[in-house]
């Protein structure tokens, strides 16, 4: 109750002395300034409530954060001292309230507003300047804060600048954890997805856990195809089963980020750390890095599994060699498939690039920082799809030219068409996906500046900070490109179904679930001509 009718008192009394200028502060006690802004004014004793009504320190410290980086700008001279009179005003021993003059505030103002507009601080309707005594004495000040600028001039030609990104409070990160969003350090993104809705990030959740299980179910049932007739696959086959094992990691840790939603891919709230849900970044949360090494690590290892099966395709076509020949190197295949995807999984660890991807709730690279987006994104998948399509080209001009000038038998001919045939199509189901995801990777680096500073522009006045200037072109990005590029990368797990989907397949499970001893295929021999052939080998089992 006491407390109630010292708030009503006070709030008669300040409008009363904002009218009459009278002095009623006598029935409150000085006490010594703690806001940072105004620790360095000449008076260092003030009094709570304050002129805009805070009861304590605390609270008009908070108000005052928005004008921070505005003062900290220096548009105005008179901006820091019209600030501290409104939220720290000076305490005399008699305690007598000074009201700032009408001109400091008139200054203050036309100065700074349109560097407040574009942080998006709306200036108080209680610091209205007319409110103010139009006197000649002004409030005190710092030694060089006098300003003899017209009121009417406007504003400096300082402010009609962008002054890029400005982290908001809310996405500022313990520094210890090094954190950087748009070039700014110990910043983060927010969560969710700071592009989409919820219902938009809801959908495409459940979009790519469905995908997930269908590319799970697919590349797990090649692998067990597999495991029940070792022998069968050999090379140049056999990277197709190291390219559905791969694909089948990445498959799982996609399902995986679906039923863990943002739990992992987000920081939550913890006020002493996070002051807002952001994205989270670096190596320091276990369960993210885990994810993105298995992720980035098995999406790379496939991709270049399926450059080593387009290898052994030529090594089989052109130079003819035979399984045996080809399987010698099975090492060297060995160390590239894993060594390479290996070594860039420990260059992006060092380099701290880990990024919470809150759409799909996993962890990967470039989803934030375009330049690592490029490097080790982009780069790697064009060279392999480079690489990887002249030799399979090459494969296929000579497997034509063995069909066309080496005499076969109709049965062989038709065999060798089909076989070429299945290269072709598996190729294509292999390389029109990849494409899409690298256009979409291109077509997302393109427009990444675009959307972010859309986006700054919008949210700019509800984090309180700058706007960008003069923006000349707004955009915002397509949730159908994300769910295009989440289902191209998992789609191309899928074609090592059609490579095993055949009759033999078949029969293989049926004998397993029944138990019978597979019966020993019959052995083909081609004619004398190609019999050391490994494409008479390899179509024969099929």
């Amino acid at each position: 109750m006491a407390e109630n009718i010292r708030m009503m008192q006070w709030t008669f009394c300040a409008v009363f002395s904002l009218l009459v200028q009278a002095d009623c502060h006598s029935m409150f006690a000085c006490e010594p300034i703690s806001l940072r802004m105004c620790r360095d004014l000449p008076y260092n004793m003030t009094f709570m409530p304050n002129l805009l009504n805070h009861y304590d320190q605390q609270s008009a410290a908070l108000a005052m954060e928005p004008f921070h980086p505005i003062v900290n700008l220096e548009c105005s001279r008179d901006l820091q001292p019209f600030l501290c009179a409104m939220y720290a005003p000076i305490c005399t021993e008699y305690g007598r309230i000074t009201l700032p003059c009408r001109k400091l505030c008139q200054r203050a103002y036309l100065e700074c507003h349109k560097l407040m507009e574009m942080f998006g601080v709306t200036w108080p309707e209680e610091m209205e300047c007319v409110k103010f005594p139009d006197c000649d004495e002004g409030y005190p000040r710092l030694a060089d804060s006098v300003s003899d600028s017209d009121p009417t001039e406007e504003a400096p030609v300082a402010v009609q600048r962008d002054y890029g990104f400005w982290c908001p409070r809310e996405l500022k990160i313990n520094p210890e954890l090094g954190y950087s969003f748009l070039g700014v350090t110990d910043c983060s993104p927010p969560c969710p997805n700071m592009y989409f809705r919820r219902e938009e990030l809801s959908f495409a959740r459940y979009f790519i856990g469905v995908i997930s299980i269908v590319c799970l179910s697919a590349t797990l049932f090649t692998f067990l195809t597999f495991l029940i007739d070792v022998k069968r696959f050999r090379y140049p086959e056999r990277p197709i089963i190291f390219y559905a094992v791969c694909y089948m990691m990445v498959s799982l840790v996609f399902f995986i980020g679906f039923l863990l939603e943002d739990t992992v891919a987000c920081n939550r709230s913890e006020p002493s750390i996070y002051k807002a849900s952001t994205v989270t970044q670096g190596s320091h949360n276990k369960a993210c890095t885990m994810l993105f090494m298995v992720l980035y690590f098995f999406t790379m290892a496939g991709s270049v599994w399926w450059v080593i099966l387009t290898i052994t395709w030529f090594l089989a076509a052109v130079p003819k060699w035979g399984s045996e020949a080809i399987e010698k190197k099975a090492l060297l295949f060995h160390a590239s498939a894993w060594g390479i995807p290996g070594t860039l999984t420990i260059i992006l660890l060092a380099m701290n690039k880990i990024e919470g991807d809150n759409i799909s709730g996993v962890c990967f690279v470039g989803l934030y920082n375009v330049d690592t987006l490029r490097y080790f994104v982009l780069a790697p998948l064009c060279l392999y799809v480079v690489v990887g399509v002249s030799l399979l080209l090459a494969g296929i001009i000579s497997l034509n030219r063995v069909r066309i000038e080496i005499p076969l038998e109709k049965e062989n001919q038709d065999k060798l068409v089909k076989f070429m045939i299945r290269i072709g199509v598996f190729s294509v189901l292999y390389l029109v996906p990849l494409l899409i995801v690298i256009g979409c990777y291109f077509y997302e680096q393109a427009f990444r500046t675009i959307w972010e500073t859309t986006w700054i522009q919008e949210r700019c006045r509800e984090y309180h900070i700058p706007c960008p200037y003069q923006v000349t072109q707004v955009s915002h990005p397509d949730l159908i490109l994300f769910l295009m590029k989440y289902l191209m990368a998992l789609v191309v797990g899928i074609p090592s179904v059609f490579w095993v989907g055949s009759k033999k397949t078949c029969f293989e499970w049926a004998s397993f679930f029944h138990g019978r001893k597979k019966k020993e295929m019959r052995p083909f021999h081609p004619s004398s001509l190609c019999q050391r052939s490994i494409l008479f080998e390899f179509m024969e089992g099929e």
